[in-house]
């Protein structure tokens, strides 16, 4: 019986065919073949015809969404798990890094400046919102500067620098209906990105953050460090439950502060991450949903951040 591996995706080019095309080498012997999934819509109790599903498109298209968590519901192992990936943010990540002894910068979430248009909203419907917010109070927090940007998103949108209370208006004015978060500049001598597969594989790499590149440069972190950043980057993973990941380090005066580690769709286009490390994240995802194919459980892509922080029952392993 052929054992099937489906990949959802949208605007990428290299990656895709040259994944699908990986998996069909490794898992012949297996029996296992990858393809791109068509989907024209998704009836109740219908299982979704794959053992394993790599999704990096449904944070856009919410039908996608909804396939994938009845997917789960089918016993269908998805990649990353889609009812963790719908309630995950960046500012709940931080304070579970926090708890679980991973260094990360000093975050407030703040009231959003505005709201949807469309959504019936009033001023009582904001009753429980305190006036006015102690600005200067939370940039003496954070310290000076410091960064504002989204409580969740990516690829570096709406994020600001700030240095005083006026800088810090002006930016927040225009963040509209995002929820944003008021964070702590690290003051970096080196950045880290890690490629993370199947929790506990991880990859760290020299990234450029002014010019948005991946470098290939092996001795860039000691031994020392490097220890510390994968450790923290498999505490991260286990306790979020990701499998397919990106983990941002900024490094300050030799300490490492995870920065960024809600990306559930990181890069993989050949371009940006160059073609040596392209070929290393091509035949690591191959292996590891080969490996889900033939020997994983849906339950093992759940979380287990409230086991880890000790106020919840353990979990699935």
């Amino acid at each position: 019986m052929t054992i099937k591996i489906g990949l959802l995706c949208g605007r990428e080019y290299a990656f895709p065919p040259a994944f699908l095309q990986r998996v069909n080498e490794v898992g012949a012997r297996h029996g296992i073949t990858g393809e791109f999934l068509k989907l024209t819509g998704t009836k109740m109790g219908e299982p979704s015809g794959y053992r394993v599903i790599v999704d990096r498109i449904s944070h856009e298209v919410e039908y996608y969404r909804a396939f994938l968590k009845h997917a789960v519901l089918e016993g269908t192992y998805v990649i990353n798990n889609p009812f963790w990936w719908t309630a995950d943010d960046k500012f709940f990540n931080y304070a579970v890094a926090q708890q679980l002894g991973v260094a990360v910068p000093k975050t407030v979430v703040l009231p959003q400046k505005s709201y949807p248009p469309g959504i019936d909203l009033t001023a009582d419907s904001l009753h429980n919102l305190g006036y006015p917010i102690d600005w200067d109070g939370l940039l003496d927090y954070v310290g000076r500067p410091a960064i504002l940007k989204p409580f969740s998103g990516g690829g570096w949108k709406h994020v600001y620098k700030v240095g005083s209370k006026e800088e810090l208006l002006a930016a927040y004015d225009a963040t509209g209906p995002y929820c944003m978060t008021l964070q702590q500049f690290i003051n970096f001598d080196q950045y880290v990105r890690c490629f993370t597969f199947g929790k506990d594989d991880i990859t760290p790499v020299r990234y450029d953050t002014h010019d948005r590149q991946y470098l290939v440069e092996h001795e860039y972190l000691s031994s020392e460090l490097g220890e510390r950043i994968v450790n923290d980057a498999r505490t991260l993973n286990n306790a979020l439950g990701y499998e397919m990941n990106t983990i941002e380090f900024a490094v300050q005066d030799g300490v490492p502060y995870a920065i960024d580690f809600l990306n559930p769709a990181p890069d993989f286009e050949r371009d940006r991450i160059t073609p040596f490390y392209f070929d290393m994240v091509v035949q690591k995802m191959a292996d590891l949903v080969v490996d889900r194919a033939l020997n994983g459980k849906p339950q093992n892509t759940w979380p287990k951040w409230a086991e880890m922080v000790g106020i919840g029952n353990p979990g699935p392993v």
